[in-house]
């Protein structure tokens, strides 16, 4: 597709996007099944003991080679997370893993988002949907701060990232990925992808894909309502059952979506993994917790490369 100039882009728009970008991997996994109630979002809540999934990772011998934290992405303002074993490792590692280093570059985030999503000629949200689908379509788009005539600018898969976002109970600023990276200040902090090659990877699925993964996105928002908070409390609890059932549950139902999405991606972060192991520093790999659980997940890559993963009590 004929890509439209990044000029052409609502200036008022540009912070917001820059704000969700920032929190463009839990739309892969996640903040897709994840939207729900803002208006249940903004009440008072009290949240469980924090235990989400922490992993010590061992050698043939028995040392100590660096730790595994399953991360999310955004979260509401005051959810308590860093426990005091998760800061003992934050102070002890050598180096941190994230999926993406340059959280905080926001402006150069949001042109390539702008240089990859945009297209002449595109058709309303509401209309490039299934007909089942155009009630729930109109209802995302109206509940969103996005105009209509820049959402109409988008590609399926750009449309998909900021509608997921509506609604949803958390915010950027507060997600786990950005409170670690600012303590490694005086530390490595490496990337296993950039912002260009994360959204590189919606930007060439093939049409029929974007459009599962749109209204994959409108059906969670749809049907998300009467627990918008689910996949949240499993994570700061560290459920492994609910975590898990979310990477083969609705747009990671489709195989080819959860190839590109999530299976792809971990084999290329374990090939990337491997040598800094072998290099002997100890990192902490702090990624979505998505990325760790089920059969494709890097626990068990991990484990198949000879390392012995156990999972610690993260309180």
């Amino acid at each position: 597709m004929a890509k439209r100039s990044v000029g052409t882009a609502q200036t008022s728009l540009q912070k917001v996007w820059a704000d969700r970008l920032s929190a463009v991997t839990p739309a892969l996994i996640l903040a897709l099944t994840a939207c729900g109630s803002g208006q249940e979002a903004e009440e008072e809540k009290s949240y469980p003991q924090p235990n989400p999934l922490f992993y010590e990772l061992a050698n043939s011998n028995g040392e100590v080679e660096g730790w595994l934290l399953g991360t999310i992405h955004a979260l509401p303002e005051g959810v308590v997370w860093r426990t005091p074993e998760i800061q003992r490792v934050v102070d002890e590692a050598d180096l941190l893993l994230v999926e993406v280093a340059g959280l905080g570059q926001t402006a150069k985030m949001r042109r390539t988002f702008l240089e990859l999503s945009q297209s002449p000629g595109l058709s309303p949200i509401e209309e490039r949907v299934s007909s089942k689908l155009q009630h729930e379509a109109e209802a995302i788009v109206s509940q969103s701060n996005f105009s209509r005539a820049h959402l109409r600018t988008m590609e399926d898969w750009a449309a998909a990232i900021m509608l997921s976002q509506v609604d949803a109970p958390g915010e950027p600023k507060y997600g786990v990925d950005r409170n670690v990276i600012s303590n490694f200040e005086d530390r490595p902090v490496l990337g296993f992808e950039s912002a260009e090659s994360q959204l590189s990877i919606f930007d060439q699925l093939a049409p029929d894909d974007q459009l599962r993964l749109l209204e994959g996105t409108i059906e969670a928002w749809s049907s998300a309502k009467d627990n918008p908070e689910r996949l949240l409390r499993a994570w700061l609890t560290g459920n492994t059952q609910v975590l898990e059932a979310a990477t083969i549950e609705g747009i990671m139902a489709d195989g080819e979506l959860r190839s590109a999405l999530l299976v792809n991606r971990n084999a290329d972060w374990m090939r990337q993994l491997v040598p800094i192991l072998d290099a002997k520093p100890k990192p902490l790999i702090a990624v979505g917790a998505a990325h760790l659980v089920g059969p494709d997940g890097l626990v068990i890559m991990l484990e198949d490369n000879g390392y012995t993963v156990t999972r610690r009590s993260a309180s």
